[in-house]
């Protein structure tokens, strides 16, 4: 694979490393209280109504006292979710963006340290002190990298994992809502997710209203690669996306959230659109379809043939706020008609 495409290898190591962390689907366990802006859990406050809460999250099983208080984020998109329930006060890092931050959210995002531009080392995250790290993928906890849950939690330190990575079942848009009620559980906010699962819900279905009863438009996932094509299987949560919009995964049946497929398949499925994922470090969205377009195997393909390409950035793809947006751009691409 070219060092253009490279991304794509470190990618393949997180899921593999998720994979090996999950054992069951995270949901909580126990329920929590009503809570509001001023003191939902607030750092230093003399009780925390709603709690203990106890959460099983991959097959870890914790019980919190009381919110946590000083909170590192690996990964961009729980960060932002972080964000979106008003839990700024809290971080005290961040960690591997991925795309730019949603400009309702950059401000907010900006004031936190970020402590390395991937994942970083264990006695980094320790620096910053925290009680609690919430990983996106699964390379948060890498094992082989010092920073696995157990490590953690030797250190005194609680861990989530984005249900995403949990690995044991087919992830739909239901998770995204079941995500932001969980951590919003954990830090003593529960009203907070009422009202923006309430929002995201709202975006989705207005999308699916507009397109439904539309032909299911055939779509190829492309994140990257040039020998092999990688792609978002049935797992992920793309898969869903793609369905909400009005679009069928043509990838849906790969048992697997990202995984490699031969461009020779892709021809044999003949995609009607392709959304390509957006990333730092793995080519440009211009130099993605520059390479599309220059392949002869990929000429007859319709997508390729019609160059509709639908540009998603890949924070937006996975369970976190921006996934209710993701439908509604894809909607619009896959079924620009509807939205005129």
């Amino acid at each position: 694979m070219s060092t253009l495409f490279s991304p794509a290898r470190r990618r393949r190591t997180l899921r593999a490393t998720a994979a090996a962390l999950a054992l069951s689907a995270a949901l909580v366990t126990a329920g929590c209280g009503a809570s509001d802006r001023s003191d939902g859990g607030a750092p230093g406050a003399s009780a925390a109504a709603g709690f203990p809460v106890t959460v099983d999250n991959c097959g870890v099983k914790t019980t919190y006292d009381k919110p946590p208080s000083r909170v590192v984020t690996i990964h961009q998109h729980p960060a932002e979710l972080m964000l979106a329930l008003g839990l700024e006060d809290r971080m005290v890092g961040t960690a591997f963006p991925d795309s730019a931050v949603l400009p309702e959210l950059r401000k907010a995002y900006e004031a936190i340290p970020e402590l390395a531009e991937r994942e970083p080392s264990f006695e980094k995250i320790l620096d910053a002190e925290p009680d609690f790290v919430y990983g996106g993928y699964g390379s948060a906890f890498a094992e082989n990298e010092g920073r696995s849950r157990k490590a953690f939690a030797d250190a005194g330190i609680d861990t989530y994992l984005n249900r995403e990575y949990c690995g044991e079942k087919r992830i739909t848009m239901e998770d995204t809502y079941a995500e932001i009620r969980t951590v919003a559980g954990i830090f003593g906010v529960p009203d907070r997710a009422d009202d923006l699962v309430a929002d995201l819900r709202g975006r989705v279905d207005k999308a699916s209203a507009a397109v439904k009863g539309e032909a299911k438009v055939p779509v190829f996932v492309y994140d990257s690669g040039d020998k092999s094509a990688f792609t978002a299987g049935g797992k992920g949560l793309g898969t869903d996306l793609i369905r909400l919009a009005g679009g069928e995964n043509v990838f849906g049946d790969l048992d697997e959230v990202f995984g490699d497929v031969s461009w020779e398949q892709v021809v044999e499925r003949r995609p009607e659109v392709i959304a390509i994922y957006d990333y730092a470090g793995a080519g440009s969205v211009e130099q993605k379809k520059k390479f599309l377009l220059s392949q002869p195997a990929l000429a007859d393909v319709p997508a390729v043939r019609n160059k509709r390409f639908v540009v998603l950035p890949l924070t937006a793809t996975l369970v976190g706020i921006r996934s209710a947006h993701a439908v509604g751009d894809l909607a619009r691409g896959l079924h620009p008609a509807s939205f005129r």
